[in-house]
């Protein structure tokens, strides 16, 4: 069975963000003055086969830990996990 994941890797909360500081010093000029803490991540959607969703889910944190994510200074959260469709693209 084939499922589509959804997940997102960022910065640990003690790790300076660079790219989210820049952001959050230009919203003031954009008229975001109500913005704050903002972090920066990234985010992946893919699509894995396996036999069921515990097994897909388990792959996605696999695969987020040792490829996608840096595990010394990044954490990975796994957003959605569920059943793909042949014709849709994945979330």
């Amino acid at each position: 069975m084939r499922f589509a994941v959804h997940l997102e890797v960022r910065l640990r909360p003690t790790i300076a963000d660079p790219e989210g500081a820049t952001i959050e010093r230009a919203l003031p000029a954009l008229g975001f003055d109500d913005v704050h803490n903002v972090r920066a991540g990234r985010s992946f959607r893919l699509e894995i086969e396996a036999a069921d969703e515990p097994q897909a889910r388990l792959r996605a944190a696999d695969l987020a830990n040792r490829l996608l994510a840096n595990p010394v200074m990044e954490d990975t959260d796994l957003l959605s996990v569920r059943v793909a469709r042949d014709d849709a693209p994945v979330p």
